[in-house]
Formats: structure tokens, sequence, C-alpha cells
């Protein structure tokens, strides 16, 4: 039988990922809104960020009410200490959407400049941690999670590519300035979801196994050893 700890674990667990499913799909709406131009997407996304920064109140609320009540230790009490910074990455990204929403209804009236090939691999990178993050997150798989950082430095190298091409065409063409500032910005968002899918991927890696990798401190030979521990919702 479940302790009532234990149900209430599960209760947050579930908490987080009903707001990271908000999340993941306003990530999506966006990026769809931005490559199609559609101004209407564009409104959607940026009318749904409300729902997700209430549920990061109803759950920062509930994680001090079972600091408070439950006393949770080990493995349960990193899980909620995680769980209160996921929330941060999390309304953050739904933020991110928000912007690049915006970014695209600046654009939509401006004339297209030519395709720009690594922004979409950008964006499905992104995208991709994004999710591999939060399925680490549900499994507590600690490998995944390490794949997902392992990543973050790909979508670094394709925002710089993308900056730089930016740049030459601005300079070849001052007409596209304004459409070229704005997939700036639009790229940085972009870069800016990887980082935070990064966050709750070394969360998962610190719940799970009690090791911070943050700054590469898994690096660090004077990391303590963890030993594997019993509990948790994950």
């Amino acid at each position: 039988m479940e302790t009532h700890l234990q149900q209430q674990l599960e209760s947050l667990k579930s908490a987080l990922l009903s707001m990271a499913a908000l999340v993941e799909e306003q990530i999506a709406r966006s990026i769809t809104a931005h490559v199609e131009r559609d101004i209407a997407l564009c409104e959607l996304v940026i009318g749904g960020d409300q729902p997700i920064d209430a549920m990061e109140l109803e759950i920062d609320d509930q994680c001090i009410r079972l600091l408070a009540l439950q006393h949770p230790i080990a493995r349960d009490l990193r899980f909620v200490a995680s769980s209160m910074k996921i929330t941060i990455d999390l309304e953050r990204m739904g933020d991110i959407a928000v912007n690049i929403a915006k970014k695209t209804k600046q654009l939509a009236g401006m004339p297209q400049l030519k395709p720009l090939i690594d922004l979409p691999r950008m964006a499905d990178l992104s995208q991709s941690m994004v999710k591999d993050s939060l399925n680490a997150f549900v499994r507590g798989d600690e490998q995944l999670a390490m794949d997902v950082c392992a990543r973050d430095e790909e979508v670094n190298q394709l925002q710089d590519q993308i900056y730089q091409e930016l740049l030459t065409c601005m300079t070849e063409d001052s007409g596209s300035v304004p459409q070229a500032m704005q997939l700036i910005f639009i790229s940085r968002h972009i870069e800016r979801l990887a980082d935070h899918a990064t966050n709750i991927a070394e969360g998962v890696v610190y719940f799970s196994e009690g090791r911070v990798i943050k700054h590469h401190a898994a690096d660090d030979p004077n990391q303590p050893p963890t030993r594997p521990e019993s509990g948790g919702p994950a």
C-alpha cells in the first residue's frame, strides 16, 4: 500500500507532466506558426500562456506543502527540489514560445528572406531536446538526460551559423535588416529552449543519482560518490 508521501509525490509528478504537455504544445505551435507564417496560430500561442503561469504557481504551492508536512528525505527530497526548478524552466519555455509567436507576427508583414537551412534544423533539435528531457524525467532515465545535455553544444553551433548567415545577408542587402534581426531574435529564443531542456535533464540526473552535473560538476574529482536509494515517484 502506498504511503501518504508516495501519493503526494505521484500527484506532484502528474501535475508536472500536465504542465509539460501544455508547454510542449505551445512550443510546437510557435514553431509551426513561424514556418507557416500563421498569424491565427500565433494568437493561439499568445493566449495560451496564462494557464502555464497558473500551473507553475499551483505546483510551487504543492511542493512547499509537501516539504512542510511530509518531510521527504534522500531521493524523495531531491525530487521535490528538482520539481521546483523544473517548473521554472517549463514556465520560461512557455514564455519563449510566446516570444517566438510575437516575433513571427512582426515578420508576417515583411518580405520573406531566402530560406534558412539551419533554422529548421535548430528548431527540430531543440524540440527533440525538450521532448527527451521530459521523457527522461518521466522514466528517471539518467542516460537519456545525459544525452540531452550532450546535444546542447550542437544547438549553440547552429545558432552561431545562423547569426553569421544573417549578418552576411544584412551586409549584402541593407533592406533585409528588419527581417534578419527578427530571425536572429527567433534563433536566440530557440537556443534558449535547448538551454532549458538541458536544465531539466540536469535536474533528472540530480534527483535520480544525487549527482550535480551543472557547470561540468560531474567531472569534479571532489564530487561525492553516490549510492542507489529506494523510494521516489519515478
